[in-house]
């Protein structure tokens, strides 16, 4: 179209969009679809608005279902409200089309009872269908013939009127005929197992019918967790069954998901073994009873990763593939509802069933601590109950806090495994906070906890714990201690000599977080080129350096101090230094590795010297 056609009062051309429906199909198939298996639960979709639709026009009707495979071909009758000649060329034949929207048809007061949305649905059965057939007629119009819509997956179909006896009752009869290479989606068992499987919890009865020619029910109402039984324990029984048949665990315990404002009702298993805070677990969804999807990583906050769940919602929305949940302000409403929910399961195991809360934190804790971050009431109700690592073994923050007027922590596992039998020797109490979420939770324990202090545990804090060095005692040691400095001078640590239990550990290495970055600061300013060595080199600050501590305790402390060899003397304390590193666990740098080779060498080097210039005298004897 020219511009002049735009400017000069020209009406323009009004076109329509054509769509090549094997391209339509295939995009279906591949993209919007995980799977062929949804046609059939497109196909018990209509159905069940169609009944729907029904009820609401003729709340007397007789209601009815019936699914069916014989030979490969699918079919599906329904007595629901059925369609006129115009209704079928205007609603089956149109892309996007569905009588479920605005007002159509004098629908309006029923539209929220029905699962279709987006006027996709038979086009869905293209997925696996080379021709569909529907046979319909009209409640609304019960004096207008049967009509028959015969569609092919070229994108022609055609519609012509039916003698009455082709269908005597409103109602409508959906045929599929499979296309090449889809006749395992056909076949009797697997159209039975899909209908159950998506259509298990549907509102109304629903049969299906295989090559047996025998009925049998697809739906299995109410839902175990809705439905009434002789005892508690009854109940606890059937639950567990149907959590071994749906996911294939028998879960630890059940709790009930029932939020009749938010129009969901359900219930959560929980794992029996622990599972990793970064896994998402897939929930089961149901939407108004027709299965929506097994893998909704979205329904649960990602704190409750140990529970699966099994919902059925009224209010949810469904994506256009109708495979998950629309994450939008309604869903978070309900998210956060139901994490209130678990919350308040664990609130009511911990005031009247701690032996059943003890066994679900001894897997689960990692879990309860993920929550309890951001809930400082439920931390303090669970303070007698979650598990922390420290130097008195496993014990509740509650225990230890009884045992230690003042907490220490530290913040790697590498850091409290050196220093934990130090402090307990010595009298500290120290928390392992290197595990997920024990930092944050510490960090907590003083506001509930008024008057408890909690300070993490630095390199100067322990050195000042230890039992300090005659003065006499360590002038006597003045050369050795400053032989041992010199050599560890370049790797950025000091040497203190201090007095401490257990008398056989020689050394103990000691940093914080502020002498690990000094060092990394001065590794890289070592292999900067020269701007950024002068950067790197105004960055350095006072920060503490990293401290070898010797024990004046240990005999080997005292022997290798009395070496009158020097350099003997500096390659010893390059082999402390070295294994106290080993010790502490934490990666080695290029330098250490070269210093650890270099000492063990030397070290070899000065015992074979030793015992060969013995040997010849000891020969003579």
């Amino acid at each position: 179209m020219t511009s002049s056609a735009l400017t000069d009062g020209t009406p323009p051309d009004v076109n329509s969009f054509q769509v090549d429906l094997r391209g339509l199909v295939d995009l279906l198939s591949h993209h919007l679809y995980s799977s062929p298996r949804v046609y059939v639960r497109e196909l018990l979709q209509n159905a069940v608005d169609a009944v729907t639709a029904r009820r609401a026009h003729d709340p007397g009707a007789r209601i009815r279902i019936r699914l069916s495979a014989v030979d490969g071909r699918v079919a599906i009758e329904d007595s629901g409200i059925g369609l006129t000649a115009d209704e079928v060329h205007t609603l089956l034949a149109t892309i996007g089309r569905s009588s479920k929207r605005g007002g159509e048809h004098g629908l309006e007061s029923a539209r929220r009872e029905f699962l279709g949305q987006f006027g996709i649905g038979l086009l869905a059965c293209f997925v696996v269908a080379r021709r569909i057939r529907v046979v319909t007629r009209s409640a609304r119009t019960p004096d207008a013939a049967p009509v028959e819509w015969l569609a092919t997956d070229d994108g022609s179909y055609t519609v012509r009127a039916l003698p009455d006896d082709a269908r005597p009752e409103p109602g409508t009869t959906v045929y599929l005929e499979p296309r090449p290479g889809a006749e395992e989606w056909t076949a009797a068992a697997r159209v039975e197992e899909l209908a159950r499987d998506f259509g298990s919890l549907l509102p109304y009865d629903i049969t299906f019918a295989g090559d047996d020619g025998a009925e049998r029910p697809v739906t299995d109402r109410p839902a175990v967790w809705e439905r009434e039984y002789a005892t508690p324990a009854a109940r606890r029984v059937a639950l567990s069954g149907h959590c071994a048949r749906l996911f294939g665990f028998t879960p630890l315990d059940s709790i009930d998901l029932d939020l009749p404002v938010a129009g969901v009702r359900g219930v959560a298993y929980v794992l029996p073994e622990p599972t990793s805070p970064a896994h998402r677990a897939g929930h089961r969804t149901y939407l108004k009873g027709m299965l929506l999807t097994d893998h909704a990583d979205n329904l649960l906050p990602e704190w409750a990763f140990f529970v699966r769940a099994v919902v059925d919602t009224d209010t949810l929305r469904p994506t256009a593939s109708r495979e998950n949940l629309y994450d939008d302000e309604t869903l978070a409403a309900v998210r956060d509802a139901l994490g209130a929910r678990v919350r308040q399961w664990l609130t009511e195991l911990a005031a009247g069933d701690p032996q059943r809360l003890a066994a679900f934190l001894s897997v689960h804790h990692l879990g309860v601590k993920s929550l309890a971050r951001h809930d400082a009431e439920l931390f303090a109700l669970m303070l007698p109950w979650l598990p922390f690592e420290t130097n008195d073994g496993q014990r509740s923050l509650d225990e230890f806090a009884a045992a230690h007027s003042e907490i220490h922590f530290t913040r790697t596992v590498e850091e409290f495994r050196q220093i934990a039998p130090i402090a307990a020797a010595h009298g500290l109490g120290v928390v392992n906070a290197g595990y997920t979420y024990d930092a944050d939770l510490l960090a907590l324990l003083p506001g509930i906890r008024p008057g408890l202090k909690v300070t993490e545990l630095d390199a100067g804090a322990v050195t000042d714990r230890l039992d300090p060095v005659p003065t006499t005692a360590e002038l006597s040691l003045a050369g050795f201690l400053s032989t041992a400095r010199t050599r560890l001078d370049p790797h950025g640590c000091d040497v203190v000599l201090r007095a401490f239990q257990p008398v056989a550990v020689p050394a103990l290495f000691l940093d914080d977080r502020q002498a690990r970055h000094e060092r990394d600061r001065a590794a890289a300013q070592e292999n900067a080129d020269s701007l950024w060595n002068d950067i790197l080199g105004a960055l350095r600050g006072s920060a503490p350096r990293a401290r070898l501590v010797l024990n004046h305790n240990n005999p080997l402390i005292r022997r290798i101090a009395a070496l009158p060899d020097a350099e003997l003397t500096g390659t010893a304390v390059e082999s402390l230094y070295g294994q106290a590193l080993l010790m502490s666990q934490r990666p080695l740098r290029p330098a250490d590795s070269t210093l650890l080779n270099r000492a063990f060498l030397g070290l070899l080097e000065w015992a074979t010297h030793s015992t060969s210039s013995t040997r010849p005298q000891e020969d003579q004897k």
